[in-house]
């Protein structure tokens, strides 16, 4: 990396993702969905029809306020990393089946609220990762990808033709803001997609954001797609590609392995497993690495529309007290690690069911610390 570039990059990121804001997921906030079949924001917006606009404008009012932007300050984090739906820049996009007989059901203005958050952020000091979240068509079968159980993101030109035309716009409307650290160019592409096409269209989205943000001001991320990093080894290097970010998503809680893990397990999966994993991806990569989405979820309790029960729980038998040292531990675990990276994202800030998926509960509660700052100014 240039001198330029990482004199403004050398930074340590600590950032919190703002998800279930302009993306809708159903086990974030379960008030918006009582009394609903819907399990996603497509079903949401097709089934409430013209009556989504009220509803969901007010979600977008009140579930991330300026005070939540001067907590995240005051609390020493210095990043946000926000999810968005291809659907943001109004009725354009492309039409699929689960719309029904709407062509476009999506709420629009969602593209001025997220134009309030850059104005936030300028005024508390924080930088902004934006996250291509849910495309066209959905990359990977979940909720968060705007569908549930669909991905055919891959399958039509017109699906990824338009992820690339929304980065674009993405780059060009928000180029000159100081605040714009990164474009994610999409959350978590399943792991049966083929790689070829991936790197095809991870190129595609680097040269069509490079457009407007230069190298040295903005970050181009992408995910792993669930894949090994050694896939990418070699992928979008220096000197053609510049200011390139690996994106990885790190998790205790989804496959049965990992539930089946007593603390100690997880705190050493943490400190051990984990730690050796990024040791290799920061000497094998050529560009720095993120963990843009992490949590203390140690179980699918609430997390998962899927699951079946009943849902193991590590810290079933444990006391309050106990309970609480666990957390802290395993959050302290993952920190150590993650701390060797580039910079991390937890998942998320703020859910109304789910507290240790909530990084300001868990601040709230002493599992996670109350203050991210370096303590000596300048150093990190």
């Amino acid at each position: 990396m240039n001198q330029e570039i990482d004199s403004k990059f050398a930074k340590k990121i600590r950032g919190v993702n703002l998800g279930g804001w302009l993306v809708l997921e159903k086990w974030m906030t379960p008030s918006l969905f009582e009394g609903l079949q819907a399990t996603d924001e497509t079903s949401y917006c097709v089934e409430l029809g013209a009556s989504a606009e009220t509803s969901l404008k007010k979600h977008w009012d009140t579930f991330i306020t300026a005070e939540d932007f001067f907590w995240l300050a005051k609390t020493g984090i210095n990043a946000v990393r926000i999810p968005v739906g291809h659907w943001l820049f109004g009725p354009d996009y492309p039409y699929h089946p689960s719309y029904g007989a709407s062509l476009h059901p999506f709420v629009n203005g969602g593209l001025a609220i997220l134009d309030r958050a850059f104005d936030w952020a300028e005024q508390y000091g924080l930088s902004v990762v934006l996250d291509l979240h849910a495309a066209p068509g959905c990359q990977n079968g979940f909720d968060n990808g705007g569908i549930l159980n669909v991905c055919e993101w891959h399958t039509q030109e017109d699906y990824i033709n338009y992820s690339l035309d929304l980065l674009e716009r993405l780059a060009e409307r928000y180029h000159s803001q100081p605040t714009l650290h990164g474009i994610e160019v999409l959350n978590e592409p399943r792991w049966d997609i083929d790689t070829d096409l991936l790197k095809t269209y991870t190129t595609d989205a680097y040269h069509r954001i490079r457009k407007y943000c230069r190298a040295e001001d903005v970050a181009v991320v992408f995910h792993d797609g669930f894949r090994s990093f050694q896939e990418y080894t070699g992928f979008l290097t220096e000197p053609e590609f510049g200011n390139v970010v690996f994106d990885i998503h790190r998790y205790q809680c989804f496959v049965q392995a990992d539930i089946d893990l007593d603390i100690y397990g997880h705190i050493r999966s943490s400190v051990v497993d984990w730690k050796h994993e990024a040791d290799d991806i920061n000497s094998t990569l050529s560009y720095p690495a993120y963990v843009g989405e992490w949590s203390l979820g140690l179980h699918l309790k609430f997390v998962s529309l899927w699951a079946e029960g009943p849902l193991k729980d590590t810290l079933q038998a444990m006391d309050s007290f106990q309970k609480s040292l666990a957390y802290r531990a395993y959050a302290a675990a993952q920190l150590i690690t993650f701390e060797t990276y580039q910079g991390w994202f937890f998942w998320s800030y703020k859910t109304e069911t789910a507290p240790e998926w909530s990084f300001r509960e868990c601040v709230n509660q002493g599992w996670l610390p109350d203050n991210f700052a370096n303590e000596v100014a300048g150093s990190g």
